[in-house]
């Protein structure tokens, strides 16, 4: 079965590429990672300012040509009163290091993941925000993959932060279809709740399964490649596509690139 799986991974990374070549040649010759923008973008609120309690959830797309098709997502934690944030995320290069690859860091929440801005997935604040980040402290430490990293199909950096989503259900926490590695199990083997913490999902090694819940809807997993649909209550268009590349998609509203 590793074998097999090695074969299909090794294929997956090889038509991406190709893909990302035909759709957009222009796109592999972005900076240097060493010279790219990691500054803030002001989405963050400043904590010498806000005192209450935040907690966020960052998407951004990633590094070089694997943009066009995945996201790095990350969370940020600001207790009562506290003069810094907290940013948990996987990094993958530091395996190759031999680094554990789960940081927890004091830092700026809303850094440009090299060159790509940030959005938020999810944010919570006040005693709301209080009352789950000893959940998500818990979270980060029961994350069976401290020191393993694999891009594809994970364990990664969006499947830390599905851990942390299923285990937290309160951050209510919607991951798009770009967030490859969501589907990717980290508490059970076959079936767990979906990364929002709501509904069912089943996948098998996070190549193939779906998840039905009333936070992501409705969605299938192809070689890691997710397409849905859901539901945004309250809404004058309330259905939201859920595509490979284009992330999620709010018909009657602009895309989101997530």
């Amino acid at each position: 079965m590793r074998k097999g799986i090695k074969k299909i991974r090794f294929l997956f990374l090889f038509i991406f590429a190709g893909l990302s070549i035909a759709i957009s040649a222009n796109v592999l010759f972005t900076p240097d990672w060493q010279t790219a923008d990691r500054s803030s973008v002001g989405i963050a609120p400043d904590p010498a300012i806000e005192a209450e309690a935040i907690v966020q959830v960052y998407a951004a797309r990633v590094f070089s040509w694997r943009r066009l098709f995945a996201v790095h997502t990350w969370i940020a934690t600001k207790d009562k009163d506290a003069e810094n944030y907290d940013v948990y995320q996987v990094v993958g290069w530091r395996k190759w290091r031999g680094l554990p690859v789960v940081v927890k860091e004091q830092d700026v929440p809303d850094r440009s993941w090299f060159g790509n801005s940030p959005k938020i997935l999810s944010e919570v604040k006040g005693a709301d925000a209080v009352a789950i980040i000893s959940s998500i402290e818990a979270a980060v430490s029961s994350y069976p993959y401290h020191n393993t990293y694999q891009i594809w199909p994970g364990p990664n950096s969006n499947t830390f932060i599905a851990h942390i989503g299923r285990s937290v259900p309160e951050l209510n926490l919607d991951l798009p279809p770009t967030a490859i590695g969501k589907d990717f199990m980290t508490r059970s083997r076959f079936i767990d709740t979906a990364p929002s913490g709501n509904g069912t999902q089943f996948s098998l090694f996070g190549l193939f399964g779906g998840l039905i819940s009333a936070v992501e809807g409705i969605e299938i997993n192809i070689l890691s490649l997710s397409f849905g649909l859901g539901i945004t209550p309250h809404t004058t268009w309330p259905l939201k596509l859920r595509l490979p590349l284009f992330g999620i998609i709010r018909l009657g509203s602009a895309t989101d690139t997530n």
